[in-house]
């Protein structure tokens, strides 16, 4: 057997004001974002934010349903609409943000796992980093430089090519 330590390289900020302009108004409309969520059952709005290197900005927040599995999070209906209407351009940044109902939510949180995927894979398939910018209402900003931090084994298609017959 052999032991493997994978390193996780976190930037932590005190706060927003800490940040380099262009990823504190990300965060920024992320932050905006939240605010027109549609969470009437959780009750945790949650925004997100998409910088594209064409230097739109794609805003995205989680669309909540009564068959709790037909919602979705704000990370991906930011990057599954960024990619519909820009398919062939890079996302640079994400900023995600939450807000709870019972208390101020002050740590950075982070995807979740079906979110972590689909950002991995959209930083695969743009051949470029994508930063990704966590807060929660207020407090600490943690910041990564690549989605291979958040999901160092992520899924790849690699592996259907190798062992599927797919024709992709």
């Amino acid at each position: 057997m052999k032991k493997e330590i994978v390193p996780l390289d976190i930037l932590l900020f005190e706060n927003e004001k800490e940040l380099v302009k262009a990823d504190m108004i990300l965060l920024e409309y992320a932050h905006q974002a939240a605010e027109k969520a549609y969470a009437p059952y959780s009750k945790f709005k949650v925004g997100a934010a998409v910088k594209l290197a064409n230097g739109k900005i794609i805003l995205g927040n989680n669309q909540e349903n009564a068959a709790y599995p037909s919602g979705l999070c704000a990370e991906r209906v930011a990057l599954f609409y960024a990619h519909a209407e820009y398919p062939e351009v890079a996302v640079e940044a994400i900023a995600i943000t939450a807000k709870g109902n019972k208390g101020v939510i002050d740590t950075p949180l982070s995807p979740c796992g079906a979110c972590r995927q689909v950002m991995a894979e959209s930083e695969k398939n743009s051949k470029q980093q994508m930063r990704v910018i966590m807060q929660g209402e207020k407090g600490p900003v943690m910041v990564v430089e690549s989605m291979k931090v958040l999901l160092p084994f992520s899924f790849l298609d690699e592996y259907l090519h190798k062992y599927t017959n797919t024709n992709r």
